[in-house]
């Protein structure tokens, strides 16, 4: 049986793996309590204890405002920590499987970002994301990196439970209208990892996987407006009392709404390389949304 390893198990994609991993062998699953991934010493010591076959690792600096001020704690743990985990999958021949981000992109592209497109984060977050992919590049271990986007799910914090969070509480909202992105559920996240690793397993020569990049979204685009619009729009039609309805969720550009790390524009990611590598059909972001929003409803 093989033994998989599991970091940032109370994260919302670190909480799925642990249920669609489970039928692919044996799950070692950890969090911060357990492996400080600003330790170096201590991921070592994990990996050498656990002698895992493959390493999936969800585990990340997502605070994005926070890490404009914080830049050493989110190089750690987004560029350092990936880099150690690689470089011990490249020792022992085993698979890392690791997640980045949309924040890797300027977002000034119109249309759909492809995996050979050219980086140019404009954040500490979007760095140092940038900077663990290139070290897993680097290591030469066998690796794949799934890019996503606008991440959420039913376990942990995110902006659907946010806006359904406001809605109960206040008349009115106003939400950025100029961003677009794929919102993607942490169970799809993790459904996909499944479905890809148990072709790998299956593989009658792993050596001759197609490891790399891979941009990994629901299908579809959206905004943040017209996202919160969807929220409200699922927790009304399942009966749940709010103070607002969708006409009361304005619209703003982004510059009404300064943040301390810049945000992509355009966040949208081409995922033809996976469907067409993997054989895979990706759902429309609204089904992970109304699947969510029936089990936090």
């Amino acid at each position: 049986m093989k033994t998989i390893l599991v970091t940032g198990k109370l994260g919302q994609v670190g909480f799925e793996l642990q249920r669609s991993l489970a039928v692919l062998g044996q799950v070692v699953a950890v969090d911060r309590d357990e492996c400080d991934l600003t330790d170096v010493t201590a991921i070592g010591a994990l990996l050498d204890r656990v002698r895992p076959d493959i390493i999936v690792n969800p585990a990340a600096h997502t605070a994005v405002d926070k890490a404009e001020s914080e830049p050493a704690l989110a190089e750690a743990i987004n560029a350092a920590a990936p880099q150690v985990l690689a470089q011990w999958a490249a020792q022992h021949q085993a698979l890392l499987v690791h997640y980045s981000t949309d924040y890797v992109f300027d977002g000034s592209q119109p249309g759909w970002y492809a995996e050979t497109d050219s980086p140019n984060p404009q954040s500490v977050y979007g760095k140092t994301k940038l900077a663990g992919e290139l070290a897993i590049q680097a290591s030469g271990c066998r690796h794949l990196i799934f890019r996503t986007s606008w991440v959420f799910g039913a376990h942990g914090g995110n902006f659907a439970k946010t806006m359904l969070r406001l809605a109960r509480e206040r008349e009115e909202l106003k939400v950025v209208a100029d961003q677009h992105g794929a919102p993607t559920s942490a169970a799809l996240l993790a459904d996909v990892t499944a479905q890809v690793l148990a072709q790998y397993l299956h593989a009658k020569n792993p050596a001759d996987f197609p490891f790399g990049l891979y941009h990994l979204v629901a299908a579809g685009r959206t905004s943040w407006h017209e996202y919160a619009q969807a929220v409200v729009g699922e927790a009304l039609a399942r009966g749940i009392a709010l103070k607002l309805d969708q006409s009361a969720i304005l619209p703003i550009p982004t510059s009404a709404y300064p943040l301390p790390a810049p945000r992509p524009a355009n966040s949208g990611l081409s995922t033809d390389k996976l469907r067409s590598t993997f054989g895979l059909t990706l759902p429309e972001w609204q089904q992970g949304l109304a699947h969510v929003m029936q089990l936090i409803c």
